[in-house]
Parts: structure tokens; C-alpha cells; sequence
């Protein structure tokens, strides 16, 4: 009764829950709800990096938790991808990531308040590389698993309507932080990092009773070590799609110089960082469920409004920077957060789905763990923008990230319409 209402209530008005796809439907909403939610509780770039701060860890640690976070959530991935697609049944490799993360969520959280100093941010950071590392089999089974049991047209629209109801969720969480509501204490905030380990283990209890039909044609064919790299020669769209996810990642990249500028006019204090906070959270409340319905009826065009979007943000951004030095105050640095977060939504939206309808020979978790593996490389890469901005400054930095955006929406634009009879359907 709760599946078909939930199915009702949040997949599209033309989806038929019949044949169990009501249940399948709303237990990977449920999933990826509690997931989501985890994610913004134990966000490393803002709750890890404040307990880091918290214990004592020193600087070297701190800045490492990001790029250990992002790196082993995406290069294992072309490692994982021949074991997944050996597999007929892969919801197990979802399942088994969930659980790892729930417990190197629990890690962090005993490290914290039981470890002082560097010895508690070497632990940390240990149990962050595991936790994403399991992330890594997450993530590239997911695509697989959602394109054999939930029909094509619904597919963004799950993980969107997820995103929105965690987007709701951790912006409850940030405004009682705000307010003191949730003290900002070392144990407060190790209990929320707790919390976000049961949610994954109560997602991968969740993921586990979806029915996933077996895929017929797993094996180890097309899944050598040689043949992961195939699409990257022998598939122009899926070229031309890692060209967009390229471009695309200036929109990830894009909110710590946003930051910088607001540091520049002299607005860097703790409240003017809550409202930055409070900026980003409305803007995943506002668009994540509206990108992912969009890109479920056009993957192409969301990926071409969402990076035009964000070229128009950043760009005016770097142009109030150059003109003024720095953002003229907090309020100003919000709004910039707020359209260029909304631009990102969008762009992991249809970047998402394209993948998951796009025609993939030779298995979706080879696609997912080659693109994934390539922007692991990208994004490591992109560690030297921070050092470009000590030398141009950030506005400059933000100028470049604005033309990224922006050549990522033309490209998109030349990419098929994969919503259509080439798109991948469910089993």
C-alpha cells in the first residue's frame, strides 16, 4: 500500500504501477532518500572538515578529505566494472557499499570523540577512503540495477524527487545547527555522522528487496581489461558525453571560489557561511525533482540549460569580482551560490539519466565505471584551479568555469535524444 502510494504520488501521471513497478519504484526512492540524506550529514567538505578541526587533525589532513572522497568514489570503478558485469543479479554490490559505509561511518564518528589530534584525523581519513571506496561498487551498479527495474521516463524522476526530500532534510538539519537548536559540538555532530550510518544500512535493507530480473547476457564478454576502454573509440556518443561531463564539472567546482570572493569584500565570517549553506540547500530543494523530470523527457536539452544556467551565474560573478575586488556582501554571494547550485543540479541530473537511457553495448556498468574512472582523473586535475586562483585570483578562476559551462551546453546540444526508441528500457 505505501509503494503504490508513494508510485502515485511522485513517479509520472503516464507510469502504470503494474507488474511490480510500484514497488520497485518506491524502494528506490526510499533508497536514495536515506542515502542522500546520509550524504548531506556527513558532507566532507563542511561536517568532516569542521570535526577534523574539532580534534586537532592537522591542515595536511584536512585538505586531503575532498580529494581522498571524490578519487576513491570514481577511479576503482573500471576495477569493479568486469566483476559487476559478470554478475547476473548486481543490487548485491549496492547493498554490499551501502553497508561498508554505514560502518565507516561509525568509524569517523568513535574516532572523533575518542582520538585527539593527528592520530584522530589519520583514522578519519582511513575510514573515508574505505567508505568511498564502497561508494565506488555503489555507483557503478546503480545505473545498471535502475535501468533493469524501473521504466524509461522514471528514471530521473526517482532520484530527483530523492534528492529534493534530503535537500529538505539536511536544510532542517543546517538552520537547527544555525540557531543552536543542534549544538555545535564535537558529540552533537558526531551523533548526526552516526545517524548517517544507519541510514545506510537501512538503505541497503531497503535496496535489497528490490526485484531485479536477471540480466541474461552477463559474462565476462566485453568486459576485458582491453575491451573497458572500447566505447571511448568505438562510441561517438559516448565520447561526446564525456566531453559534456568534462566541461560539466566547472559546476562542482565552482562554489569555493564563490566563497572566496564573498572572503574578498571582507564578508568571510561564520554567519555569512551559514548563509551560503542555507543558499545551496534551497536551490537542491527547488530544482533537484524539476531537473530530474525535465531529464527524463529530454536529457540532452537539461545538461544545455543546466550548464547555460551556470555560465550565466559564475560569469556575472566574475564579473562583480573584477569590477569590485570581491562580491560587494554575503547577500549578493548567496544568490550566486543559490543559481550556480541550481545550474549543478541540473547538470548532475541529466548527466545521470543520459547515461542510464543512452544505448550502451556491452553492459551499462562498463559505461558508468569508464566515465566515472575518467572524471575521478578530471576532478583530481582540477586541484590545480586553487593553485591557478593564487595566481589570477578567483575571479579570473570563476571567468574560466563560466566558458567551461558554457561550451559544456553547446556540446550537450549535439548529443542524441536518448529518451526516445534508442533509449535503454527496463527489463
Amino acid at each position: 500500500m505505501l509503494t503504490r502510494t508513494l508510485f502515485k504520488a511522485i513517479a509520472p501521471e503516464d507510469a502504470e504501477p503494474g507488474d511490480g513497478a510500484a514497488e520497485r519504484f518506491s524502494r528506490h526512492f526510499l533508497s536514495l532518500s536515506s542515502t542522500k540524506i546520509a550524504d548531506g550529514l556527513i558532507d566532507p567538505k563542511l561536517v568532516l572538515a569542521w570535526v577534523m578541526g574539532a580534534v586537532g587533525a592537522p591542515g595536511y589532513l584536512i585538505g586531503s578529505l575532498v580529494p581522498v572522497r571524490e578519487a576513491g568514489a570514481l577511479l576503482p570503478q573500471i576495477l569493479l566494472a568486469r566483476e559487476i558485469q559478470r554478475r547476473a543479479v548486481r543490487k548485491y554490490f549496492w547493498v554490499a557499499g551501502s553497508i561498508i559505509q554505514g560502518l565507516a561511518a561509525f568509524g569517523m564518528a568513535i574516532a572523533a570523540l575518542t582520538l585527539e589530534g593527528a592520530g584522530a584525523g589519520w583514522v578519519i581519513l582511513l575510514c573515508l577512503a574505505i567508505f568511498a571506496c564502497a561508494r565506488a561498487a555503489c555507483s557503478a551498479s546503480h545505473k545498471d540495477v535502475l535501468a533493469r527495474t524501473v521504466e524509461t521516463g522514471a528514471r530521473g524522476t526517482v532520484s530527483g524527487a530523492a534528492g529534493t526530500v534530503a535537500a529538505l532534510v539536511v536544510f532542517a538539519f543546517a538552520v537547527l545547527l544555525s540557531f543552536g537548536v543542534i549544538p555545535r559540538e564535537l558529540g552533537a555532530i558526531s551523533i548526526a555522522i552516526m545517524v548517517a550510518g544507519a541510514l545506510w544500512l537501512l538503505a541497503a535493507m531497503t535496496y535489497l528487496g528490490i526485484d531485479e530480473p536477471p540480466d541474461r547476457d552477463a559474462g565476462d564478454e566485453g568486459t576485458t581489461s582491453k575491451n573497458v576502454l572500447e566505447p571511448l573509440w568505438k562510441d561517438g556518443e559516448f565520447r561526446r558525453y564525456i566531453l559534456v561531463r568534462g566541461l560539466m564539472i566547472s559546476t562542482a567546482l565552482a562554489p569555493p571560489f564563490l566563497v572566496m570572493l564573498s572572503e574578498g569584500a571582507g564578508e568571510g565570517a561564520p554567519g555569512n557561511l551559514g548563509l551560503l549553506l542555507v543558499a545551496s540547500s534551497l536551490a537542491a530543494i527547488a530544482s533537484s525533482y524539476l531537473w530530474g523530470r525535465l531529464s527524463d523527457r529530454s536529457s540532452r536539452q537539461t545538461l544545455a540549460g543546466a550548464g547555460a544556467l551556470a555560465a550565466i551565474a559564475l560569469g556575472t560573478a566574475a564579473a562583480i569580482g573584477l569590477m569590485t575586488g570581491g562580491l560587494l556582501n554575503g547577500a549578493i554571494a548567496a544568490v550566486a551560490v543559490f543559481v550556480a547550485q541550481i545550474g549543478y543540479e541540473g547538470a548532475r541530473a541529466g548527466r545521470k539519466t543520459h547515461l542510464t537511457d543512452m544505448d550502451t553495448p556491452g553492459g551499462k556498468a562498463r559505461y558508468t565505471a569508464l566515465s566515472n574512472t575518467m572524471i575521478g582523473v578530471l576532478l583530481i586535475a582540477g586541484g590545480g584551479f586553487g593553485f591557478l586562483s593564487d595566481i589570477v585570483g578567483p575571479s579570473a578562476v570563476l571567468a574560466l568555469f563560466a566558458v567551461m559551462s558554457l561550451l559544456g551546453a553547446w556540446a550537450a546540444l549535439g548529443l542524441d535524444e536518448v529518451q526516445g526508441d534508442s533509449g535503454a528500457r527496463a527489463g
